[in-house]
């Protein structure tokens, strides 16, 4: 299935995620150095981070629901689709409960409790990511209009009746 939404016949959704993703891991890193004596600047990047972050994903967020929208109902594609999407939300809706502690404080350093729910928002991350993987790669969502949308995941050995080297 190919994406609905291109530039320049390129699938805009997986161009856009990397931004979010390198900004919110990141800002977990400067604030974790930060904590243990860091430099204090690092509180504030790591905000900022966050900030623009936020506003990647949500973009990201978009343009992958274009995609999400256009997935047959009834595949695994959509299945993964869906579960990729909540995770993606969760991971927002995380980083804006932080952003949004962060943002009127005195300082804007996190604090253990911030950083272990930055912990927990980047392993749901590190997950739904995994997942896009499986939908782009495995599944061919957004880059491939013949793939399969029902492919077994990667993480199953493939059956006897596959080709080495062929994913389908």
């Amino acid at each position: 299935m190919e994406s609905r939404l291109k530039v320049l016949g390129h699938p805009v959704h997986p161009m856009l995620v990397m931004f979010p993703v390198a900004l919110l891991v990141t800002a977990v890193i400067f604030d974790v150095v930060d904590t243990v004596g860091g430099p204090d600047f690092l509180g504030e990047v790591a905000y900022w981070n966050i900030t623009v972050g936020l506003i990647g994903g949500l973009l990201a967020a978009a343009a992958g629901a274009v995609d999400l929208l256009t997935l047959p109902t009834g595949t695994r594609a959509k299945r993964v689709g869906l579960t990729h999407a909540a995770a993606n939300v969760a991971v927002i809706l995380l980083f804006a409960a932080v952003w949004v502690v962060r943002l009127n404080a005195d300082s804007r350093a996190a604090g253990g409790a911030l950083i272990a729910i930055e912990v927990v928002a980047v392993a749901i991350l590190g997950i739904s990511a995994w997942l896009g993987g499986e939908l782009v790669d495995r599944l061919g969502v957004g880059v491939d209009p013949e793939h399969d949308l029902n492919a077994p995941s990667s993480l199953r050995p493939p059956s006897t009746h596959q080709r080495i080297g062929d994913v389908r």
